[in-house]
């Protein structure tokens, strides 16, 4: 008898992780994909998929298990996941996160939102959603925020041991890190216990949410002569809030000598300054705040700041747009203001 509690017509269960790179969900996947293969004997994979190898940007981790008499001859990207585990939920501003969602899947976020907000910031039109604390958790415990994510994911895949997986945390850390072994361990139980689930009634001729793959705007066939960049400057127009692994610097004017300490270091930009006078009527430049649009959270600015006038911050849901001070960039949006 088969212990999956799902399977689709190849007879696999499949999993998707979405995420961004450094907060783990490779390791995630790798180490899920061990406690179903070691722990409980079935056949699984695991693989991911990159955009470019560096913090911040898109990743995606896939898991499939199957009985031990089916054989794995599909290797290609998961499309239709019985599970989506979403460690990033800014995520959703630039990937269709819940792309392919069977309509009975389960949707697990790191947030601390309400169910509603986020049903409706994904699209989500039925199954069930879960909702845990994996940063604060991580935040509290020392840790990472996908250990807490693996706690929550064995939750909900109950066909799963979780001794198994403190097994496999042990013997991933124990050799080179051994301190890191408790406190995940912690961190992973506290992610089983405190994950909460909420589900949204799935009509009965419901379908799952079609799978889109993003296509590139010029190919081969409609790239004009040249290669040309339609977008001057493009990276002008990019957010990186996205990229952002849930902290950002807090800027208090009142605490600010205009050093630029702040500015030398930070990789894009993102501190706005103005010509003024010091007291002595001297011209000089005044740092005015920070346009968090381009600020991908890596708080290196908050380490070169000699006094408090940075400091890290938990991002919440408002506080970067309300507290944005924009940059002028006059030649891109149009004329001089």
């Amino acid at each position: 008898m088969s212990i999956l509690s799902k399977k689709n017509e190849l007879g696999f269960f499949e999993i998707r992780l979405e995420s961004i790179g450094g907060l783990g969900a490779n390791l995630a996947g790798k180490m899920l994909a061990e406690a179903g293969v070691l722990g409980l004997g079935l056949n699984g994979s695991n693989f991911s998929s990159y955009g470019s190898e560096k913090k911040g940007s898109p990743v995606k981790s896939f898991i499939r298990f199957c009985d031990p008499d089916v054989e794995i001859r599909a290797h290609s990207p998961i499309e239709q996941p019985h599970i989506v585990g979403v460690f990033h939920e800014a995520l959703y501003k630039t990937v269709d996160v819940v792309s392919g969602l069977t309509p009975d899947g389960i949707l697990l976020v790191n947030s601390i939102r309400d169910f509603d907000e986020i049903k409706n910031d994904l699209r989500l039109e039925y199954g069930t959603l879960a909702i845990v604390d994996a940063l604060q958790i991580a935040v509290e415990e020392k840790t990472k925020v996908n250990t807490a994510m693996l706690g929550a994911l064995f939750r909900i895949c109950d066909f799963l041991d979780p001794e198994s997986m403190k097994n496999i945390i042990r013997k991933t850390f124990e050799k080179k890190y051994p301190h890191l072994v408790e406190p995940n361990i912690r961190t992973f139980e506290r992610g089983y216990n405190e994950v909460q689930f909420k589900t949204y009634e799935t009509p009965d001729q419901a379908e799952g949410k079609a799978f889109s793959r993003p296509m590139p705007l010029l190919g081969y066939e409609t790239q004009e002569i040249g290669g040309v960049l339609t977008t001057q400057a493009n990276s002008i127009l990019k957010d990186l809030s996205g990229s952002r692994q849930g902290f950002l610097p807090k800027f208090e004017i009142e605490q600010c000598i205009n050093c630029a300490a702040c500015d030398t270091v930070c990789p894009d930009l993102c501190f706005v300054w103005e010509e003024g006078e010091d007291k002595r009527g001297r011209k000089q430049m005044f740092l005015k705040g920070i346009d968090y649009q381009y600020c991908k959270g890596c708080l290196k600015c908050v380490e070169a700041c000699p006094t408090t006038a940075l400091s890290d911050l938990r991002e919440t849901i408002g506080y970067a747009e309300s507290n944005r001070v924009k940059h002028n960039f006059p030649y891109i949006a149009g004329g001089v203001s």
